[in-house]
């Protein structure tokens, strides 16, 4: 039987480089299967659905959360997300890695059922960067910018909840820490329990 994979959950204020993250880790590891998420929020240039997202209604979107298919949910400014639980749970049956990359709010619901997967938190260097990088993305309005920099103090304090920290200051270092922190966490005992007991029988023998 093999060994199942490794659920990690990416969460961290907007600007701090969370899908910069997401995307080096997918080419550099190709077993890590991408998670998308479902949103009723409009597509930004560029954005494919069934790519970067599946673009629903928000009828589309409460009738998943009747049916209790989203392994997470919630309401960030003003738009929904979620995550599907099908997709996430049959890689992971299948010994498939999976990265989830979410808010807070979702993070800590996953974290609840599923206290196994690694928890990273992504920061920046400094709210001041932080700041700049939202602004030079220049894919959301003025008012909304504002928005997401009041919020960004109080999602910082939520950091304490994870597993892990990693500050984005250099993409390229920050992608190296997860990609040890995915190493160090397969490699735990208690993921290898199976191996350790098939050893010890086959001593025995």
């Amino acid at each position: 039987m093999s060994q199942q994979g490794v659920l990690l959950v990416l969460s961290g204020p907007s600007g701090a480089g969370k899908g910069t993250i997401c995307k080096e880790l997918l080419q550099s590891l190709p077993e890590l299967k991408y998670s998308i998420s479902a949103t009723t929020r409009a597509p930004r240039t560029g954005e494919v659905h069934g790519v970067n997202y599946l673009f629903v209604s928000r009828e589309e979107f409460t009738g998943m959360i009747d049916k209790d298919e989203l392994l997470e949910w919630a309401e960030v400014y003003g738009n929904y997300y979620g995550t599907p639980c099908h997709y996430v749970e049959q890689q992971l049956n299948n010994g498939q890695d999976v990265v989830l990359e979410i808010d807070i709010q979702g993070a800590m619901q996953v974290k609840k059922k599923f206290p196994q997967g690694i928890f990273l938190y992504i920061m920046p260097p400094s709210l001041e960067e932080l700041a700049d990088r939202i602004y030079k993305r220049g894919t959301d309005s003025l008012e909304v910018i504002k928005k997401r920099l009041s919020c960004a103090s109080g999602e910082l304090s939520c950091a304490q909840n994870y597993n892990y920290i990693v500050v984005n200051d250099e993409v390229a270092q920050a992608v190296k820490k997860v990609q040890a922190i995915i190493v160090a966490e397969k490699c735990k005992a208690t993921r290898n329990l199976d191996c350790i007991n098939n050893l010890c029988k086959s001593t025995a023998k």
